[in-house]
């Protein structure tokens, strides 16, 4: 079956991958990751130091969807476990997410990405399950496993529905990627 989907936003070596559950059709129709007005990245993402730069170079206060692309040169790429869009995450069965691990870790494994940022418990379950010892919990932040040499990092859902997490936890697990990248 085909269907229309966000193309990954991906290269060798970036600094962060962002993984989202899987695009919205809201998204898809826009042709960018995080176009829903409602959703909180784009905003927290602008007020983190990880933007910082790409912000300074673009000369922009604030970073919209329309810069997904632009992202790449800073180091900052997108991807989704599962790539078939939905109106909401909840709508993709649980089978198919899981289906789309195998793909998503091959990714991670050939672009190598510094630290892949999964974007809520839900699509990083999976992988989780995959990669951890079953003794592990996964919480927010970085996790205790990697993927070679790229690590593992759970912020909160930015999905406007999440209101178990505030703005300001957002910006900070932005912030705390953003400092693990200058201890290089």
């Amino acid at each position: 079956m085909q269907f229309k989907t966000l193309d990954d936003l991906l290269k060798r070596n970036l600094d962060v991958v962002f993984v989202g559950i899987n695009p919205s059709i809201y998204s898809v129709e826009h042709g960018h990751y995080f176009a829903r007005p409602g959703n909180r990245f784009w905003p927290c993402l602008s007020r983190s130091k990880l933007s910082a730069p790409a912000r300074k170079a673009l000369h922009v206060d604030a970073l919209g969807p329309e810069h997904d692309r632009a992202l790449q040169k800073f180091g900052i790429g997108f991807t989704d476990v599962a790539k078939r869009p939905t109106a909401k995450a909840s709508d993709l069965p649980l089978k198919e997410l899981a289906a789309g691990v195998d793909a998503l870790l091959d990714k991670l494994h050939k672009f190598k990405p510094r630290i892949a940022c999964f974007h809520g418990i839900t699509g990083y379950r999976h992988v989780h399950d995959i990669i951890a010892d079953k003794s592990t919990v996964a919480k927010h932040g970085f996790q205790s496993v990697q993927l070679g040499t790229t690590r593992i990092y759970l912020a909160p859902n930015p999905s406007g529905a999440n209101a178990h997490f505030t703005r300001e936890d957002q910006v900070r697990a932005y912030d705390e990627i953003a400092a693990a990248l200058r201890k290089r």
